[in-house]
């Protein structure tokens, strides 16, 4: 188990770590991907990404996402949609009424294939959305395997959950519907040569059905696999390499509307060392596809504080996601069942979001799942406003200090583990820092020195 101490509490958090494999190595089911590490994962709304919400449209994209730093491209579900019960013109992205194709109004399956295959070319990998646990009311498997499928007390097919009526919840007791799911999962990696998988709703599937599949999956190819739940139960084979990190997202959104103070994050912290293996990813976030279009965009939720909480997602411990228009500073909810393209108006992030992805990249300082090297947070004179830590590893540091208050803070930054020359990420300023350092900050100002 680690050992988590603050110098606020008088302890550190010293990581454990070890060296993986590269994806072409032999390797357990169990080991991450090397080239996950340093990764940042990219949510692709294939829908509202451009205007013809097309494979083919979104695929003159990837030279720009290559080029600010993307390394995993996770597209929302590729597969064609039921109009049964659909909700709106359109449906949900997650009603899935054939796992063995493509959406047409995507394009084809060699359009999809061929931006996989582009993404590999540019360095980049590709992840697609898997919605096992349930399917359209007009899926084949319907007709085909109703002893497939959940039922009601009348003993008619449910869906998962009462305002999920668009879908039907599929029946995981079935071994004949496992052999079949774990089948269509191992034919996207050996059609179109994808890296890996986004789970859907993982945590309503019994665990025991990923710990079938994922070892079938990882013979075949070396994949990342990302669980769209929080339950530490979900790394306890090793098999999922990253869960959703909700935890701090509330606690960021909380901070953001002043119903908790920047310390709480610690909480948070002593409980993810406590419960989580020790190279588990945690997948850090201000937004995605849900988020956004029921819980409101990042400024809705965080204001000016969005890219503040955006710099701690990319420099807390965990893997970092940003979402389709973050670089553009989306501010829109976009309607979730009906077309809605992004309105990009230019990259004004784009150049923010692009160095935390390249010190994402080249600092293996935070590494997703390395625990080699230290967490130390930072005490400062007022730690209910700003939150200050320091990641450490032999001689290198990293050293980030966020006022996450809508005031200006002078405060002293208490002890000397932080001392040392820094060249500061985002201005290129050059500062020493010797212990007891006095500093001002202003309302959201974040610092990330090297």
């Amino acid at each position: 188990m680690k050992t988590l101490s603050f110098l606020l509490f008088g302890a550190i958090l010293a990581l454990t770590g070890c060296n993986r494999p590269a994806a072409t190595e032999n390797m357990s089911p169990a080991a991450h991907v090397s080239w996950s590490r340093n990764a940042t994962i990219y949510e692709v709304n294939i829908r509202q990404y451009t205007p013809q919400g097309t494979f083919k449209a979104f695929e003159q994209e990837l030279p720009r996402l290559q080029k600010m730093g993307v390394d995993i491209l996770w597209l929302m579900p590729i597969n064609p949609l039921g109009v049964k019960n659909r909700k709106g013109s359109l449906g949900s992205y997650y009603s899935v009424s054939d796992y063995l194709a493509v959406n047409p109004e995507y394009g084809t399956k060699q359009d999809f294939i061929d931006v996989v295959k582009k993404a590999h070319e540019l360095g980049m990998k590709v992840i697609i959305d898997w919605v096992a646990n349930h399917t359209s009311w007009d899926n084949k498997l319907i007709e085909n395997h109703p002893d497939w499928y959940k039922k009601d007390s009348s003993g008619k097919i449910a869906p998962p959950v009462p305002d999920w009526s668009d879908v039907a919840a599929l029946d995981f007791s079935q071994p004949a519907l496992r052999e079949y799911m774990t089948d269509a999962l191992l034919y996207w990696i050996k059609e179109a040569d994808i890296d890996g998988y986004r789970c859907d709703v993982a945590g309503m599937l019994p665990v025991s059905f990923w710990n079938e599949a994922i070892p079938k999956l990882k013979q075949a190819k070396p994949v990342f696999m990302l669980a769209e739940e929080e339950k530490p139960k979900m790394h306890d084979t090793g098999y999922f390499d990253a869960t959703y990190s909700w935890q701090l997202y509330h606690i960021m959104n909380q901070i953001a509307q002043k119903k908790k103070t920047a310390d709480k994050i610690d909480s948070l912290f002593v409980v993810e060392n406590k419960e989580y293996p020790a190279d588990a990813f945690r997948m850090r976030f201000t937004s995605n596809h849900d988020e956004n279009s029921w819980n409101g965009t990042e400024y809705e939720r965080l204001g000016e504080g969005a890219r503040t909480f955006a710099v701690l997602t990319f420099t807390f411990p965990g893997i970092p996601l940003v979402y389709s228009g973050q670089e553009s500073a989306l501010n829109k909810r976009l309607r979730f069942f009906d077309k809605d393209t992004i309105p990009w108006g230019g990259y004004p992030l784009e150049s923010f979001y692009t160095s935390l992805m390249q010190l994402k990249k080249n600092n293996n300082l935070i590494a997703s799942g390395d625990s080699s090297g230290q967490f130390i947070k930072v005490p400062t004179s007022n730690d209910k406003a700003v939150y200050a830590f320091l990641r450490k590893k032999d001689a290198k540091q990293l050293f980030v200090i966020l006022n996450l208050s809508e005031t200006d803070q002078t405060l002293t930054l208490n002890g000397s583990d932080f001392a040392g020359k820094y060249k500061e990420l985002f201005t290129g300023q050059i500062r020493e820092f010797t212990g007891g350092d006095k500093i001002t900050l202003s309302p959201w100002q974040y610092l990330v020195y090297e």
